[in-house]
């Protein structure tokens, strides 16, 4: 028992600062100009060398999907990630391995320049290195706080994403340039000697980091307690819980069954995603049936964890927005007057300066000032707010997309705007999220959690696949034709809807959501 002078000093200390976290740090801002870096320059390259043999028409929406579907794998693999740190290697371990796979990664897309299947290789590297490793950094440097500090964790988050930002402003400038005139060898290859020094950082602090041991085999896993709730019999109740599971299970089959429509990825995903959610609904339906069979800190952290996602599938939409700044904004960039010199790819350099700007006027302007105005300043407010400003973005880009198919020409300092509103709703959602992820997630599932909400933008990119592939039916196109607008006019709005109603249903669902405290004991 702690005596009273100590449980004083301990109230009265303030909360230090891990010294290993500039390590982390410079990592990731390496690894983020990496990352962003060979992505923002990836749908020009595809416009403008790889994809030249597509017809003229057609290669804009080939250069869409490829770009979606990499991004899909982005964030589909820290999945993978996740469950390797949580129950094999921890988190320094496969960081450190999959930080080798990113690198190679970017040293294909430097060597096959001029072929599709070396290329498409060296991304799928990427995708696996850098996705898994993308909910492992942040949860690791969860770790290296504990409960006398964790006051400053919100403010580690925001610096770490301020840091993400950095590296991306720089990347967003330089790379369109240097694609222009230097060649996509050396345009991909700088990016990939960042990644090198992101890895060197990284390793550097390996003696000084907090190490979280994985958590031993657990036979009371989310795993095993939905299973057992699926399965589990009750005297004179249906099965009500295991007959949706099994719904989602034939939608997900037939899901697979449309790949020569759909495509590999999008059919892949979205069967994922109705076995999740139809999954997990039916485990929520039957739950109580796992008591008894597993102690009840289990049962209760699954329906803690199924409540989590919901707040996660309510975000995808955010993403589905988001990450089409990167495409469609580029296509409706290249169309725009801009000066000479001016490469439509640089616009995205816009969004991390505005996140470095936006950080630090929110917790020093706009933030304090609301609490005093007695507008409490919640994790799920700040995040529903998000959502409902990247709405507001695309309503923005839809309307000058309209004036352009009206004939006027618009200089791309018209996109000025939206990038605004898209950024402040990234900050409000993406920064909170990471350490909300973070806090929510039981001890065994800090990894598989924080993947869980990477794997929110793979959602959000797979809606995109879905619009884009439903956009080239003749009956969608139809129907797109008798509402006067043009198909990238029409999906423009439609997504802006698409994120309203996501706002307004988070809204609805945050205010019955209990938060809680699962950062570790000092």
């Amino acid at each position: 028992m702690s005596s009273p002078t100590t449980q004083t000093a301990n109230t009265t200390t303030s909360p230090r600062w891990p010294k290993q976290l500039p390590y982390i740090i410079a990592s990731e801002a390496c690894e983020r100009f990496s990352f962003y870096g060979m992505r923002n320059i990836l749908t020009p390259f595809l416009m403008t060398a790889l994809l030249l043999a597509v017809p003229e028409h057609l290669r804009a929406g080939e250069a869409k999907d490829v770009f979606h579907s990499f991004v899909i794998g982005v964030y589909f693999f820290p999945l993978l990630g996740g469950w390797l740190a949580d129950r094999y290697l921890g988190k320094y371990n496969t960081i450190l391995w999959l930080s080798i796979v990113y690198v190679i990664g970017h040293l294909f897309l430097a060597l096959f320049e001029t072929s599709k299947e070396g290329f498409y290789t060296g991304l799928f590297l990427i995708a696996l290195g850098s996705g898994g490793i993308k909910p492992l950094v942040s949860a690791f440097m969860g770790d290296q706080f504990d409960q006398s500090n964790k006051v400053l964790a919100q403010k580690a988050f925001d610096i770490f994403y301020f840091t993400i930002n950095f590296g991306s402003f720089f990347a967003s400038l330089l790379m369109p340039l240097t694609l222009k005139h230097f060649g996509a060898a050396i345009a991909f290859g700088i990016p990939g000697g960042l990644m090198a020094l992101a890895t060197l950082f990284f390793w550097l602090g390996r003696k000084r980091y907090v190490h979280v041991a994985p958590e031993p085999k657990d036979p009371h896993s989310f795993l095993k307690v939905v299973k057992t709730a699926l399965l589990s019999k009750q005297q004179g109740k249906a099965d009500g819980g295991l007959y949706l599971a099994l719904v989602g299970v034939a939608l997900a089959l037939f899901s697979l069954s449309q790949t020569p429509t759909l495509g590999f990825v999008a059919a892949f995903c979205l069967a994922l995603v109705l076995l999740m959610g139809f999954g997990g609904a039916g485990a929520a339906i039957q739950l109580e049936r796992a008591r008894g069979v597993h102690p009840d800190i289990a049962v209760d952290g699954v329906r803690s964890v199924l409540r989590i996602l919901i707040l996660f599938a309510l975000v995808t939409p955010f993403w589905s927005l988001f990450d089409q700044k990167a495409s469609t904004w580029i296509l409706q960039a290249n169309e725009m007057s801009k000066p000479h010199w001016f490469e439509p790819a640089m616009m995205q350099a816009l969004n991390p300066l505005l996140v470095m700007l936006l950080i630090p006027f929110n917790h020093i302007v706009l933030f304090p000032l609301l609490e005093r105005c007695g507008v409490r300043i919640t994790a799920l407010r700040r995040m529903g707010a998000g959502i409902a400003f990247a709405g507001l973005s695309w309503i923005v880009i839809g309307s000058v997309q309209l004036a352009m198919d009206g004939g006027t020409v618009m200089s791309i300092v018209w996109q000025v705007l939206p990038y605004a509103l898209l950024t402040f709703g990234e900050v409000l959602v993406s920064a909170t999220g990471l350490e909300f992820a973070y806090s929510q997630a039981p001890a065994a599932m800090k990894g598989t959690i924080t993947s869980f909400w990477q794997l929110s933008v793979t959602v959000g990119n797979l809606w995109v696949l879905l619009a884009n592939n439903s956009i080239r039916s003749e009956a969608v196109l139809s129907h797109v034709a008798a509402t006067g607008l043009s198909q990238t006019a029409f999906l423009m709005f439609f997504f802006a809807g698409f994120a309203l109603l996501a706002a307004a249903i988070f809204a609805l669902y945050a205010r019955s959501y209990t938060m809680l405290d699962n950062y570790r004991a000092v």
